[in-house]
């Protein structure tokens, strides 16, 4: 049995690139990016009006003057005349300032008299986005490693990115274990009861960047495990199977990784829950088994299976701690592992979640983070500034 730490460390070095793909703007959607997004144009292009209003010199600003209007200038349109003294242009937002004009003064500060533009205040702001202000041509806008989110997709449209390298999302086989397991469309009977880890694992897969690929729920056989674990080798990058890998009469998952040839690395950690996981890699492939509890499975894939989906696509641990004080303590009974419990955040503070054991799934449900309490620490005290890991 080794250290989460250990283990963490183990999974992160064991990864490697899976290559680069170009893709459509939307398709970059959490997706990482393989290069640095350079821009082709300045941003803005041309000096631009920030606002409604009119283009005048700036020794023009003040009370007593009245300007002709020289034109009316909207976004799109090349304005034609130069602005000169005792003129001004009406200009739309995001229009091309004329030459000649030096400040935009806002419409709402400004009256009509004999078809002249009269101020009615005596200060104003240039109302101006001057060209480059926000973007030189040949910056990079987007580095390589970047997550895209919404916020990204306007900034590569902006610069003309509509095709993007990006680096390839792995595709993770996932498999279930246990003769006790219906798919959910069934209604269990007897000792039966339904496969929720397998339709967890996929969502978990897809929301860290991967493809999930649901090879099935394999029988309590070595037989059927073998074939399912080979099917899935065959066509994906990771495979992830639940159950079977602890020391159960039934449990054949680590022999079955050995005899196909997977070099394992671990086959227990240090942590609760989710201490019976394994970890093997397979001709540059690779392969965790993780038990079949509902919680562990959720957590080891979160703690650790995550990282690995992200470290194939050039990218660190997107997950993000953030340090917040407890708002009730935290105490256990056992110090022999590290713990991961569940906890919610109410006003700035973490407080645990009705938690019964691995097996108590709903209880995450209400969890909107996960907390550490590490090995021969039997409690957390009330206002202890502690690392969450949120959901």
């Amino acid at each position: 049995m080794i250290t989460f730490e250990n283990a963490y460390e183990i999974v992160s070095n064991s990864a490697r690139i899976l290559g680069i793909e170009e893709v459509d703007l939307l398709a970059t959607i959490g997706r990482v990016i393989a290069q640095d997004v350079v821009s082709d144009i300045n941003m803005p292009p041309f000096d631009k009006s920030a606002v409604d209003g009119y283009a005048c010199k700036r020794n023009d600003f003040n009370s007593n003057n009245r300007l002709e209007i020289l034109e009316i200038i909207k976004a799109g349109q090349n304005p034609e005349k130069e602005v000169v003294n005792g003129y001004c242009s009406k200009i739309m937002t995001g229009a091309m300032l004329p030459i000649g004009a030096e400040i935009i003064v806002m419409v709402e500060d400004t009256e009509i008299i004999d078809n002249r533009v009269h101020f009615l205040k005596d200060k104003t702001a240039a109302n101006i986005c001057y060209i480059a202000e926000d973007i030189k041509k040949n910056d990079i806008v987007l580095k390589k490693g970047s997550y895209i989110k919404p916020q990204h997709i306007a900034v590569l449209a902006s610069v003309g990115a509509f095709k993007t390298l990006v680096f390839k999302q792995p595709k993770v086989g996932i498999i279930s274990t246990g003769d006790e397991l219906v798919e959910p469309t069934v209604l269990p009977t007897g000792s039966k009861i339904r496969n929720s880890n397998a339709w967890q694992l996929m969502a978990q897969v897809q929301n860290a960047g991967g493809i999930p690929d649901y090879i099935g729920i394999a029988s309590d056989n070595k037989t059927s495990t073998y074939d399912k674990i080979t099917a899935a080798f065959a066509t994906n990058d990771i495979v992830i199977l639940t159950g079977g890998v602890s020391m159960g009469d039934f449990d054949y998952v680590p022999e079955i990784m050995q005899e196909i040839g997977v070099k394992i690395l671990f086959r227990s950690i240090a942590v609760q829950p989710g201490r019976p996981t394994v970890f093997g890699i397979k001709d540059d492939k690779y392969i965790f088994g993780l038990p079949g509890n509902p919680v562990s499975s959720f957590v080891q894939f979160e703690i650790l299976v995550k990282h690995l989906i992200q470290k194939l696509q050039n990218a660190d641990n997107k997950a993000v701690d953030i340090i917040l004080p407890l708002g009730a303590d935290i105490n256990r009974k056992k110090t022999e592992r590290k713990s991961f419990i569940p906890v919610n955040i109410k006003e700035g503070k973490l407080f645990p979640v009705d938690y019964h054991g691995s097996a108590h799934i709903h209880s995450y449900i209400f969890a909107d983070g996960i907390i550490a309490i590490e090995k021969g620490v039997l409690s957390l005290k009330k206002g202890e500034l502690v690392n969450v890991r949120q959901l």
